[in-house]
């Protein structure tokens, strides 16, 4: 399953606490291409009936089928740049 840093978790729920209109809110991430080698994310309201739901810390993610099988022995980190602007990184559970 995949595993997030303490600053992932800290920011998926800084981001998802923004939508304000739920609390199911989550992070879904979704694979962009057929070989799953590249991702797309989003704070999404609730997760797509097929998507897999992975709670750490209080911080949600949803994970497209494609996604949840390619991130499965992953861990997610996160970074906030000086200009507010967040990214994500994928490595392997050391």
């Amino acid at each position: 399953m995949l595993t997030l840093t303490e600053n992932a978790s800290t920011i998926v729920k800084t981001l998802t606490g923004q939508v304000g209109e739920t609390d199911d809110a989550g992070l879904r991430i979704s694979s962009s291409n057929p070989q799953n080698t590249a991702f797309a994310a989003a704070v999404a309201p609730t997760p797509e009936p097929a998507d897999q739901v992975v709670e750490v810390s209080g911080a949600r993610l949803f994970l497209e089928n494609g996604a949840a099988v390619a991130l499965d022995d992953k861990i997610l980190d996160a970074q906030v740049d000086e200009n507010g602007a967040v990214s994500f990184a994928i490595g392997a559970v050391a």
